[in-house]
């Protein structure tokens, strides 16, 4: 234990620099979301508050990106009728640690972007999405 007091005390530990390193390098190579990365950096034994400020560096808009990308690079690889491409990819997302809302975005907006016939689909989950949510008076 005195090794690891002094190891700290001369900052060769420092569980900040390792936690911004964790969540930067599986940000951008795994793609992996807030989620996902908080609870790699628990199991890893990183305080909250130190795990909490690393991730606070990973804002929503970078977040936001990252699953789009991810969703149309498995896009391209991906065949079959756009119901069935949209839950494999949003169920992706979703493993990954990205929430609903952001990985239903992503999704739609790959599937907007690859033909017309998938634009089509998306719309449709927008309309879908706006009727469930109203309630009848």
């Amino acid at each position: 234990m005195a090794v690891l007091d002094r190891y700290d005390e001369v900052g060769m530990i420092d569980d900040a620099a390792f936690a911004r390193a964790w969540v930067s390098s599986r940000h951008a190579g795994r793609g992996l979301a807030r989620r996902a990365l908080a609870t790699e950096l628990r199991q890893r034994g990183v305080d909250g508050d130190v795990a909490k400020a690393a991730l606070g560096e990973l804002d929503d808009e970078t977040e936001a990106e990252t699953a789009r990308a991810l969703a149309e690079r498995k896009l391209r690889g991906t065949r079959g009728e756009p119901a069935a491409v949209f839950r494999r990819l949003v169920g992706m997302l979703a493993r990954k640690g990205y929430s609903p809302g952001v990985a239903i975005r992503a999704v739609k907006e790959a599937l907007a972007a690859q033909s017309a016939e998938a634009a089509e689909f998306a719309e449709q989950i927008e309309a879908e999405a706006l009727s469930d949510t109203e309630v009848d008076p």
